[in-house]
């Protein structure tokens, strides 16, 4: 069962800026570093980050998916929940990812290389994700809405996990994101919490409202589509170098590792079906306004 810590990251949405904020850039020109030096810069604004580094990389020892420890300790290190939430690290990186202000992202420029570096070595694929809070936020998501979310956005590919009272619950003011995105990394394997079945978008994602639902007791849904933006909010990193390992000691080359192949699923409707039934909605639901 994920802690009562766990639930807040996926929570972690933040106002919708009314502005278009310039784009995030300037981080991708770093040198890749350590987590360790990664991290120096962040010491007087994330409290106990150094320490924070140590628990974490003692459980990226043997790191999946070919990351390096470093890549896969800077993705484990979002995740990690610090007490109050407020020091977290996800909760200081995603308040200043929102700001307008972006002369306050350059502290955060090493960090975000390695973990941008980190996640460009994991595949993307299509795939529906949820977020939920404990808010009924439908008045911020008309349907057509065109928006950007500006922060990491951590969801999850099981709805089972919101069904939990620490995470979304079964009653009261309730709203479900369904999303359909293209360009979510499957973190499971690097998560503090494995158990979460995290999914993490990246920041300065644009996504449009195609549907709302009403499904009643206080349960609101509304379906997001990711799309392609007109140029880069997210000023993308090079592209990561494979991290070639020999087979065996007596090997004399490295055999080149084929990079990952962008597969785009388009999900079923009887998976769609599955999903909607574990949450108990009522698709026939009239939809706000009628």
């Amino acid at each position: 069962m994920a802690s009562r810590n766990g639930a807040l990251r996926f929570a972690d949405f933040g106002a919708l800026s009314k502005r278009m904020l310039a784009p995030i850039e300037g981080y991708e020109k770093m040198s890749v570093v350590t987590l360790e030096e990664a991290v120096e810069p962040l010491v007087e604004i994330v409290p106990k980050v150094k320490r924070n580094v140590k628990i974490v990389k003692e459980n990226c020892q043997e790191p999946a998916d070919g990351l390096t420890t470093n890549e896969s300790a800077s993705i484990m290190l979002y995740t990690y929940e610090s007490m109050p939430c407020e020091d977290s690290l996800y909760v200081k990186l995603n308040e200043t990812l929102r700001s307008e202000q972006r002369k306050k992202l350059i502290p955060w420029f090493l960090y975000l290389r390695l973990i941008l570096t980190a996640l460009a070595r994991l595949p993307s694929k299509r795939r529906f994700v949820f977020r939920g809070v404990r808010e009924n936020l439908w008045a911020d998501y008309p349907e057509g809405k065109t928006f950007i979310w500006w922060g990491f956005s951590s969801c999850t590919s099981s709805v089972g996990v919101l069904e939990n009272e620490q995470f979304f619950g079964k009653t009261g003011n309730r709203t479900l994101f369904q999303i359909d995105c293209t360009t979510a990394k499957d973190i499971k394997k690097h998560s503090f919490i494995a158990g979460e079945d995290e999914v993490l978008l990246l920041p300065a994602r644009k996504l449009q409202v195609k549907s709302y639902l009403d499904s009643g007791n206080g349960l609101h849904i509304v379906q997001l589509e990711e799309l392609k933006p007109e140029y880069d909010l997210l000023e993308p990193v090079p592209v990561p170098v494979p991290v070639v390992k020999p087979k065996d000691k007596t090997q004399e080359k490295s055999q080149p590792i084929a990079a990952a192949t962008t597969i785009a699923v388009k999900p079923s409707a009887g998976a769609m079906e599955k999903h909607f039934s574990t949450m108990q909605l009522d698709m026939n639901t009239k939809p706000r306004g009628q």
